[in-house]
This record gives C-alpha cells, structure tokens and sequence, in this order.
C-alpha cells in the first residue's frame, strides 16, 4: 500500500478538528447555546467585509456581534429591569469612552461605555447576575466590552429586540439607521478618546 494511499485513508477515518469542520460564526453560535451568565465567546477576523453591529435580545439577556453578515462574538448581558426596561429600537453609536461614571446612580462606573441615547442608555461592562437589573443599559462582560470597545466605530449600528434569535451566525441585510460621515465626524468632535459626551443625561 502507498503512503498516499495510507494517508488517505487515515484522513477519512480520523475525525477533522471542529475548527476545520466549520466556519467560525458557526462556533460561536454553537458556544452561545450553553453560555451561563458572565459567559462570552470572541472570534473576530479583521478581514472579514463590512462594518462591526450588534444585536441585543432582551429576551435571551445576550448580544451577538456582527462584521458584515458573520458573527465574531456572542455574549451574556443583562438589560434593564422591570420599570426601567431596555428600550426596544434601533440605535447607532453616539459617543465612546472607556471609562465613565453615571451621574445618575451613585457614580457608578461604566467602563468602556458605548452611548446609544443620549437619555440614558448606553453599552458598558459590569454586573451580570442572570437576568434584567440595570437602570436601561446593557451590561456585559468586561473582557468582551473591552474587545468590543475596540472594533466599534461612531455611527456603528445597535439593534436591541425583543426576539428570541434561533440562528445567529448570520445576519441578514436590514434597516438599521447609519449615520453619515458629516454626522460621524460631528460626533467625533465631542469626544474625549472619542466623545465628552457634553448635554443630555450621562448613561445609567
């Protein structure tokens, strides 16, 4: 028997690695299945097309990461609880900063803070118990929102729906709003790393 033959037949005996075996948006939606709280999973590739997204499920308490259409990264996240409820909506970024304190509740940190209104919901890193206990924002894990943090831009789109989302992996096409590059650059200009963030009610 060659050995080309004997490899041959080795390969298709022996199990592929699961890497090999799927796409990585795949892996992620498979590890999204069995995350517990403060659980997360992050495999970006910057050559992936297209601008970075999220999308939040209130009803799951997890948000997944797009570039283009494929997922990089999935996370646990808690929203806000009952009487002060995560508005459902589409969203852009509006301003960046990777430390920030609420005005609103005791000084509370808010690290790498993403504000998505500018009345007090914004993404940031902090406690996740397993359910809804924010005053409206999005918490979630500080390794992710600092990763997060990272790849976002102005004007990135945020959609926060009230959806169960059975196939993550892949994002179809939608409406969410984009800024434009005069809108971005206007952002920009209030901005500390990237905003000051002056008017409005700081995130909660």
């Amino acid at each position: 028997m060659t050995l080309a033959l004997r490899l041959g037949l080795m390969a298709a005996v022996l199990p592929m690695p699961a890497v090999a075996q799927e796409p990585a948006a795949l892996a992620v939606e498979r590890a999204a299945v069995a995350m517990r709280p403060g659980d997360h999973r992050w495999a970006d590739d910057p050559a992936l097309p297209g601008p970075v997204s999220i999308v939040v499920s209130v009803p799951m308490q997890m948000a997944f990461v797009y570039r283009g259409d494929r997922l990089i990264g999935a996370t646990t996240v808690s929203t806000g609880k009952p009487g002060k409820m995560t508005p459902i909506g589409e969203y852009t970024i509006l301003q960046k900063r990777p430390f920030h304190r609420s005005n609103l509740y005791n000084n509370a940190p808010m690290p790498f803070m993403q504000r998505l209104t500018w009345d007090g919901v914004a993404l940031h890193a902090g406690n996740l118990p397993g359910f809804p206990a924010s005053h409206g924002c999005i918490r979630i894990p500080t390794a992710f929102a600092q990763k997060l943090f990272n790849v976002t831009q102005l004007g990135g789109q945020v959609a926060v729906v009230n959806d169960v989302i059975a196939f993550p992996a892949y994002r179809p096409a939608d409406t969410t709003p984009r800024l434009s590059d005069e809108g971005v650059g206007a952002l920009a200009s209030r901005d500390d790393r990237v905003s000051i963030g002056e008017g409005g009610h700081a995130p909660r």
